[in-house]
């Protein structure tokens, strides 16, 4: 659909993972909530998924940003995603 467009599958695959790697960290749906939650317990008793997810918002609103505007200079810059990719379509 975004093919239509003209954004390449690409850039639609960069964008995708600079949201799901920036959101991970506060969903409890991340393989490794369990383990964090177990070792921010060990020093803090009362915490729980909300102390977790509340005090990484900030992070994840910081890479959310920085990892945007790394993938807009490297448009800007013209450095491709990969090997013969590009981050518009061309359209026929």
């Amino acid at each position: 659909m975004l093919m239509g467009v003209g954004i390449s599958p690409e850039l639609t695959q960069a964008s995708f993972r600079i949201s799901d790697n920036a959101v991970n960290v506060v969903t409890p749906m991340f393989a490794f909530y369990p383990l964090i939650i177990t070792y921010c317990q060990k020093y803090v008793k009362e915490s729980g998924i909300g102390t977790l997810s509340s005090m990484m918002l900030p992070y994840t609103v910081a890479l959310l940003i920085v990892l945007t505007v790394v993938l807009y200079g490297m448009w800007f810059l013209d450095i491709p995603l990969g090997l013969q990719a590009d981050y518009l379509y061309p359209r026929p």
